[in-house]
């Protein structure tokens, strides 16, 4: 019987490197392939081009393993799909996940185009998430399940994933933990067993963001306004079981100049993100200032003292109709339909119950509890208990 055939995104990690040595002990036959997608290195930190070491890393593991392995450019299909994307973004006041789209655009679109070539049955990643099948009317349905490892779990960054991408997706270490996929690296000697994980932008490595963005948004002096504690604007809405109550709520707060005082001056509201701290350069207060709003159009950054700002917390948050992806089309909701879900709106963090209420035009998830820092430009995910049944960009 003829071996199905994998190919392994080897990216000079261990997590990828140790997922093409599991394959190939399963019996698959495994092809290692190794993107370039960035290749500028204006921003990075240190001024690197951390893909030719990871590169290097790749090659010595494949090597090791006595697999096939090649090489392909995607940097111009990266730099349109998911940077140019992210330059948009940060022009229009919101904050993108430029990891989420790589994953979609890139890892599980392009990289499976360029598999193609090597008759794969299978494209693998070093993600620590979980695939399942079931059967929903005779036909295949792919369940996306977070990975064992809490310290880990990746499944948010694939939120945005088809069933089409998912039938052919391989997750090879989403059922260890990162200590034993270390161990497991080690005890076959491969290179990468010790290697740190890489950080920053997918691809483009840790960067200085507001010296990345400078490569297209221009610097434009403006206002950082401190806004009170007790401001009016912070009374909460109720929820009172009508649409309108809903809408209600979900509106973000919104700020006026003559809402604060001028404490500060800024070189551009589209470099600053809600929760930020840092690069305010704003001293002199009892507690740390935080960003609660940001104004494109008024190049206005609006502030509040400490964590626990008012400004910082809202219940409820709205996606619009063509922002809404579902992962498990067959539990899709209806207008006027509802349901309970557990939701995450960042890496990491930790999920929250809350209600999903579907309307003509979008939906609107309410929380049980009112969150941190909820960002435009974002995505919200819900899962099932541990299943991510769909995702959404967070329009305000």
């Amino acid at each position: 019987m003829k071996k199905k055939r994998v190919v392994v995104g080897i990216s000079g990690g261990v997590d990828s490197s140790v997922a093409a040595y599991l394959l190939k002990q399963e019996g698959y036959d495994v092809i290692g392939l190794f993107m370039i997608n960035w290749h500028d290195s204006t921003g990075t930190l240190y001024g690197d081009c951390a893909w030719k070491d990871d590169l290097v890393f790749a090659e010595l593991v494949a090597k090791k393993l006595d697999i096939p392995f090649h090489t392909i450019d995607l940097s111009e299909q990266y730099r349109k799909r998911v940077v140019d994307y992210m330059f948009l973004e940060y022009e229009r006041g919101r904050t993108p996940n430029p990891d989420i789209l790589c994953n979609r655009e890139i890892k599980f679109e392009l990289f499976v185009e360029a598999a193609k070539k090597y008759k794969a049955d299978f494209v693998a990643t070093g993600h620590y998430c979980r695939k399942e099948t079931l059967k929903v009317d005779d036909k295949p349905v792919y369940r996306l399940l977070a990975g064992l490892d809490p310290n880990k779990e990746q499944s948010y960054f694939l939120c945005q994933l088809s069933q089409k991408q998912l039938s052919l997706a391989l997750f090879p270490i989403g059922g260890l933990l990162k200590t034993e996929v270390r161990k497991i690296a080690g005890s076959i000697g491969l290179a990468t067993a010790n290697r740190k994980d890489s950080q920053g932008i997918c691809f483009v490595g840790k960067v200085d963001l507001p010296v990345f963005l400078q490569q297209k948004l221009s610097l434009k002096e403006g206002s950082i306004i401190e806004i009170p504690p007790d401001n009016y604007i912070f009374t909460d809405k109720k929820y009172d079981g009508t649409n309108e109550s809903l809408v209600e709520i979900a509106e973000p707060y919104i700020y006026q100049s003559q809402n604060g005082l001028i404490t500060g001056k800024h070189k551009g509201a589209h470099f600053f993100t809600i929760g930020q701290r840092k690069g305010l350069n704003v001293g002199g207060k009892e507690k740390p200032l935080f960003v609660v709003a940001t104004d494109v159009d008024e190049n206005i950054v609006y502030v509040g003292q400490g964590e626990n700002h008012p400004g910082l917390f809202r219940k409820a948050l709205f996606v619009r109709e063509p922002e809404i992806h579902w992962i498990r089309q067959d539990m899709a909701l209806e207008p006027g339909d509802s349901e309970r879900f557990k939701v995450r709106i960042r890496y990491r963090q930790p999920l929250q119950t809350a209600t999903i209420y579907k309307l003509e035009n979008g939906m609107i998830i309410l929380f049980d509890k009112k969150q941190r820092s909820i960002t435009p430009g974002q995505f919200a995910a819900w899962y099932l208990d541990d299943e991510l049944v769909g995702s959404g960009v967070i329009n305000k």
